[in-house]
């Protein structure tokens, strides 16, 4: 059995010169992958913005959304985590694409190995500004408000915030804090005082690590599909990072 996991694409991100050539690369790993996968785990913050309305989505990412429909057509499994830039999906995805849509951490038994996958927002207690607008962006109340909207204007502000945010991320020093440093190791070091897991595998930091936390126990963070077009595989041999 196979198992591929990709995370942090963010299609549409103003951040890549030609997005059209960004969204091909994905639809050529996904190509790659069905080839032999037997699930997919696209693990958040595939769309930089993403926001359902009743009879409306967002336009664009034809040519993904059609080789998603090709791979669940064939009865091949993807996953789609919701990640913090893609979060408002309301049964699009669901429904019509095929996905198999996680909106929280998720345990999977994989090749005999026990699976921890999530994104990796909102897991170890972020404090400040990140806190009070994941706060805001989870509030049901305020997802329907937004609802209200005219389409135009909501996908055009969702839009500039979503790469504003990206540029601002893109402009800091992305780099591995250390054992120490990494909250998303300090909460997989906590889970696993309770309860074992072969791998941790999460997107969000957009850095490439595999990190041993314990005996038989590893923390993987997928890195991104902007600029490192990383990636990783589980089969009956273990797990691996690739870049593609």
């Amino acid at each position: 059995m196979k198992y591929y996991f990709l995370s942090d694409a963010h299609l549409g991100t103003q951040a890549v010169e030609n997005q059209r050539k960004h969204e091909q690369k994905l639809v050529q790993w996904l190509d790659m992958a069905q080839k032999d996968a037997d699930e997919i785990f696209l693990v958040g913050d595939i769309f930089d913005f993403w926001f359902e309305y009743k009879h409306v989505v967002p336009k664009g990412f034809a040519r993904t959304f059609g080789k998603l429909c090709e791979i669940t057509d064939k009865g091949i499994p993807v996953h789609f985590f919701i990640g913090n830039h893609d979060l408002w999906t309301f049964g699009y995805l669901e429904n019509e694409i095929g996905l198999k849509v996680h909106r929280k951490p998720e345990i999977f038994e994989l090749n005999g190995k026990r699976v921890f996958v999530a994104h990796g927002d909102g897991l170890y207690g972020e404090k400040g500004g990140f806190s009070f607008i994941r706060a805001i962006f989870h509030n049901r109340f305020l997802q329907k408000a937004f609802s209200l909207l005219h389409p135009n204007f909501a996908l055009w502000f969702g839009k500039k915030w979503s790469n504003h945010n990206r540029k601002r991320h893109d402009s800091e020093n992305v780099q591995f804090l250390g054992e120490k440093g990494e909250n998303l190791i300090f909460f997989a070091k906590k889970m696993n005082e309770t309860q074992h897991f072969d791998y941790y595998i999460f997107g969000h930091r957009h850095i490439l690590l595999n990190f041993q936390i314990a005996k038989n126990s590893q923390v993987i963070i997928l890195g991104d599909f902007i600029h490192e077009f990383s990636y990783a595989v589980l089969d009956e041999k273990g797990l691996k990072l690739e870049n593609f």
